[in-house]
């Protein structure tokens, strides 16, 4: 309960801080669907029967694509 408020805090410029993975995909899938994110990040769980399931598996053992992927979602929202 005492850390709390430190938590708020432990991230201010971030702009990633609170948003889930999951929710990140599902809002790129919405904005750009399986098709075009493929061509922007050329991984094969955007390309072959994609699923935010298998996307979800692939990315959270994947650091070099799961950079990207979060890139490609700052870049939707304007952020760079």
């Amino acid at each position: 309960m005492s850390d709390s408020p430190k938590k708020n805090n432990e991230q201010p410029n971030n702009p990633l801080h609170g948003v889930k993975l999951a929710d990140i995909l599902e809002q790129l899938v919405e904005n750009y669907g399986w098709k075009e994110m493929s061509e922007r990040v050329n991984i094969n769980c955007f390309k072959s029967d994609p699923s935010i399931k298998s996307s979800l598996k692939f990315l959270r053992r994947t650091p070099w694509a799961r950079e990207k992927v979060e890139r490609m979602y700052l870049y939707m929202n304007g952020r760079k």
